[in-house]
C-alpha cells in the first residue's frame, strides 16, 4: 500500500475531489459524495464519510456545490440526515440563492 505524500490536508484533499466532480459532471447532473471519498482514500472510504461530509458543507457555504436530498435543496447550514447528493450551482444560485430549502433539484425536472 502506498502512502499519500501530498502536502494538501485530508480536508483539502476531499473538497478538491469534490469539486473535481462536480465539475465533471456539471450543473445539470448530481453525484454522490462517495465518490469523493472513493477517490482520497479507496481502502479507508466509509470512515471518511464525515469528513466528506464537512468538506461538501463547507463547499457548500461557500456558494460552490448545492446540496440537495429526494430533489429538494437542503441549507448549507441545517442540519443532513440520510444520503445527499451534490451539483455545481446553475448561474441563479451562485447569485446567493444556495441553501434555500425546497428550491427544485434539476436531475428531477
Amino acid at each position: 500500500m502506498s502512502q499519500d505524500t501530498s502536502s494538501e490536508s485530508l480536508p483539502e484533499r476531499l473538497r478538491q475531489a469534490l469539486l473535481t466532480l462536480a465539475e465533471a459532471r456539471g450543473v445539470e447532473k448530481t453525484f454522490c459524495p462517495s465518490e469523493a471519498a472513493r477517490r482520497v482514500a479507496p481502502d479507508d472510504w466509509r470512515a471518511q464519510m464525515p469528513a466528506t461530509r464537512d468538506a461538501a458543507r463547507i463547499l457548500a457555504q461557500r456558494g460552490q456545490l448545492i446540496v440537495s436530498q429526494r430533489g429538494r435543496t437542503l441549507p448549507s447550514d441545517g442540519p443532513w440526515h440520510g444520503p445527499i447528493r451534490l451539483r455545481l450551482p446553475v448561474a441563479s444560485e451562485s447569485s446567493g440563492r444556495q441553501g434555500v430549502t425546497g428550491t427544485s433539484d434539476p436531475d428531477d425536472a
